[in-house]
Formats: C-alpha cells, structure tokens, sequence
C-alpha cells in the first residue's frame, strides 16, 4: 500500500505522538492529511465523530489520541483516564469500521503489560498478570482498543492492528510535573535547578527501577514503516530491546543538561513496574530498528526544550 496517495487522518495531530507522525508524514509526501483540534472536534462525542467521519471518509486512520500522563496523573485522576479513553477510542474505532476505513493503526503503551511480566516482555504476555496499580486505569482502556483491534483484525479481516511503544520522549512532549512521564520531568527539574543556582533535584522513589525509552520520532518512522505493509500481527511491540536503571538515566539527563548539583531519591514516593523492556523480536525481523541512541535523543530533546520553552505544551491530554 502507497499511504502517501490515501486519505489520513491522524487523531491527536497536536500531541506528541501524533505531531511527529504528522511531520513525518508531510515530510514523506503525503499531501492528503486530516487533522482536527479537540476544540474542532469532541472525540468523546459519539455523534461528532460519527459525523466527521461520514462527511471526511478516510481510508487509514492512525489513533495517537489519548488522555496522557505519568504516575501522579494517573493515581490521582483514575476515572477520567479510564472513561476519557475509552471514550476516545471507542468512538474512533467504530466510526472507521463502520465508514469501511481499510486500514487502522492503534497506538497502546508498554503499561497494558502485566506489572510483574517476563522479560523482555513478548506481546503474547498481554492479560497473563495483574497490571501496575498507578496506572490500572490507563491500561485497562488501552487493553480494549487492543482487544477491539484484534478481533476486527482476526474475525472480519481487514487491517486493524495495534502497536506498543515502549516509553515515549521528544520534542512536544509534556513537561508540565505535575503530570508528565519521567524523562521529561527530569529534563523539566533540572533544568529549572540549573538556572537557580544549581539546587538539589529531588526525583521519586528509589532510582532502582529499569525503564526503555523511545524517541517519538523513532516511533514515527516505526508507524510509516508498518502502514506500508501488509498486517501480519494485531499487536506489534516497539522500542529499542534495551533498557536503563532510572538512576542511571538520572545521571545522563543531568549531565546533558548540565546541572552540577546534588540528585537526592523520595523513597516514600512510588516506583511503579520494578522493570519494563520490550521484545521487539517481531518488528525486527520485518526491518526495522530505531535510529536514535538515548544520549542523542535526550540532547535532542533538551535543545528543543530550551528553544520552546514559552509556547510548552503543559497539560496533559492531547485529542
């Protein structure tokens, strides 16, 4: 399939997934892109939705919206997260099977993954645990637009399927602390604690637990790569296959930022999932593998930190 010749609508355009497989695509030639604010367009609205897509009719969707955040948002707000994306996706979903959408690329999260799996984690390793507390919520709507994938994909035959990054990062991403993932609060904190003289950081937990990180626009290129091929999985996992104890991603961030003074660990707060890394033996053996290594990615990042500083995006939904 030429994707660049159909008719795309990106769902989440704004956010940090979705504006960086926006660019992506634009950069590949696609000149037939559908992209509408949640200010244009409530997708948790049901009629709306079922309206856009009968007046637009696009031939692939790929879903990057969500309700988004780290562990606090999570804990704190596990009702909206879960009700919020359900929404979202459920309205998506069934509008494009509806509208005979032929091909549809639902973005999930590492997090859907049981909090004491296997490792590296195998996408056969879906509902076999309980899930992590914090974000049980989150990853219970992702498991039913997985699920809702997947029995399209294997009971109707067409082309819906699911991809599972490992943890995102990038420029757009959400630096606000009180709701965003960790490397870009560690970005945010010391950053912050540079230009105040250098203070103490203090990050949560304890440091030990291991996490993988993946540069959205590494994730982008992982999109554009599946959407030209025949689907061969309903769910795909995507990351590098390595992973980083945070304590030591704690080290790297600090030194690309250059703060020189002291990380102090809250060990009152919440590690979440002890370890999280991705088999990615699937996508590999198709060809594809990320570009960017995590030191190149963080340097990226804060140097598009540092230059959008004024215009952040700092809340924590991207529709």
């Amino acid at each position: 399939m030429d994707i660049f010749k159909k008719k795309i609508y990106v769902a989440g355009h704004k956010g940090m997934v979705g504006s960086a497989i926006w660019r992506l695509l634009k950069a590949r030639g696609a000149m037939n892109l559908i992209g509408k604010s949640s200010s244009e367009l409530d997708l948790r609205d049901q009629y709306e939705v079922r309206e856009f897509f009968a007046d637009q009719q696009p031939e692939i969707v790929i879903n990057a919206a969500a309700k988004v955040g780290g562990i606090l948002a999570n804990d704190s707000y596990p009702y909206e997260f879960l009700m919020d994306n359900l929404m979202i996706q459920n309205n998506i979903i069934d509008s494009s099977l509806k509208s005979g959408v032929e091909r549809f690329l639902f973005l999930g999260s590492s997090c859907v993954y049981p909090k004491r799996s296997i490792q590296p984690i195998k996408e056969e390793y879906l509902l076999t645990g309980p899930l992590e507390p914090t974000n049980e919520s989150y990853a219970i709507a992702k498991i039913g637009g997985i699920k809702a994938c997947e029995a399209i994909f294997t009971r109707m035959g067409k082309g819906y399927s699911s991809i599972m990054p490992s943890n995102l990062y990038g420029p757009y991403d959400n630096f606000d602390l009180n709701s965003s993932h960790v490397l870009p609060a560690m970005i945010r904190k010391f950053h912050d604690s540079k230009i105040n003289g250098n203070q103490p950081v203090m990050l949560w937990g304890t440091g030990s637990p291991l996490r993988e990180f993946l540069h959205v626009e590494d994730l982008a290129d992982a999109v554009m790569f599946l959407l030209n091929r025949e689907v061969r999985y309903p769910l795909i996992n995507v990351g590098t296959g390595y992973d980083i104890e945070i304590k030591k991603l704690a080290l790297m961030v600090q030194s690309v930022v250059g703060h020189e003074g002291d990380i102090l660990w809250d060990e009152s707060k919440p590690d979440g999932t002890p370890r999280k890394v991705m088999d990615v033996s699937r996508i590999k053996s198709m060809g594809w593998e990320p570009r960017l290594n995590l030191l190149e990615g963080i340097s990226q990042t804060y140097n598009w930190f540092q230059k959008n500083q004024k215009s952040l995006k700092m809340h924590s939904i991207a529709l």
